[in-house]
């Protein structure tokens, strides 16, 4: 029997979240976390031992280096300084994030690392796109939990307002994982029936406007209160382990690299994709409406310009060096 292997870079709020929700859900057999922290990687690893009696599967937790993550199936980036967030703007992280992955991923993949990356630290797409850059894989091997999350928080919204479970419906967020992004209102369907029919046969009108801000702002709201999100960003990240890892062939909305469909290349943005053994195996092109591809573009124009500053910020790194 095969050993599932996940290995956690960074365990501040959203890694120690995620290796907690991952042995929660038993979909590994062994989690491998890693961070410069010494003190706290010992006792979060030591804390997750703890919790292990009350798991649905026998799990083990351990304490790595870099070096040591080299055999997981998949590891979770999730590194990064919720500090810097707090101007309600996840692109303030750019240059710590870039910096720190430039420095983690050369010394992951000179271990032998050849596995799947699954990326948290934002500005996702960004950091993703700098992940694959730097560790030379596949792109299928390289995703990030891109827009997934806010679809959540999309699906929580459309909840309170119809009353409907989110299993009611199929709803997605499209574009960045950061305010460029939106929602693709001519595809959403609740089980069946197009937004219009379905408000025709409730005799209600969605107030667009206000549940794509819930949605976009929704981890602000969280953030406001206790300067950090945990539990959505770990369940998000954790279903996108699992859905690797048994193989599952689910459609999820999370950044992948486009290479030809909705008519870009060379970017990593927050699209559905199918998701299974081998990390992202199809990008699925929505057939967007002309206004929402035009809400694409703009969305595609703001990530550009990021990777260009991604781009500046490794270069006068290494010159500094």
């Amino acid at each position: 029997m095969e050993k599932r292997v996940v290995g956690i870079v960074g365990v501040g709020h959203v890694g120690a979240h995620v290796a907690y929700t991952l042995g929660m859900m038993g979909v590994a057999d062994e989690i491998l976390l890693c961070d410069i922290k010494e003190k706290k990687l010992i006792s979060e690893t030591n804390d997750l031992n703890d919790a292990v009696p009350f798991m649905p599967n026998r799990v083990l937790y351990r304490s790595v280096d870099l070096a040591g993550l080299a055999d997981c199936d998949i590891i979770v980036n999730a590194v990064g300084d919720i500090e810097l967030c707090k101007n309600f703007n996840r692109d303030d992280e750019l240059k710590n994030s870039v910096l720190q992955v430039a420095k983690i991923i050369p010394r992951i993949m000179d271990a032998g690392f050849n596995g799947i990356f699954v990326n948290i630290t934002n500005p996702c797409d960004l950091i993703t796109c700098e992940i694959a850059n730097l560790s030379g894989l596949p792109r299928s091997q390289v995703l990030g939990t891109g827009t997934l999350l806010d679809s959540a928080r999309l699906q929580h919204a459309l909840s309170d307002v119809t009353g409907l479970d989110a299993r009611s419906f199929s709803a997605y967020m499209i574009g960045q994982h950061g305010d460029h992004q939106f929602i693709p209102w001519s595809l959403l369907n609740f089980s069946g029936m197009t937004v219009e029919q379905f408000e025709k046969a409730r005799g209600v009108k969605f107030q667009r406007d206000v549940i794509q801000e819930k949605a976009v702002k929704g981890g602000w709201v969280t953030v406001s209160g206790k300067w950090c999100t945990e539990y959505g960003i770990a369940g998000a990240a954790a279903t996108l382990v699992r859905t690797i890892l048994h193989d599952e062939k689910r459609i999820l909305p999370c950044s992948v690299e486009l290479d030809g469909e909705y008519g870009q290349q060379d970017l990593f943005v927050g699209v559905p994709a199918v998701i299974g053994r081998n990390g992202m195996e199809k990008v699925v092109e929505l057939p967007l409406s002309e206004e929402e591809k035009e809400k694409f573009a703009e969305v595609v124009k703001a990530l550009r310009i990021n990777m260009e500053k991604a781009r500046n910020l490794i270069l006068e790194s290494k010159e500094e060096a």
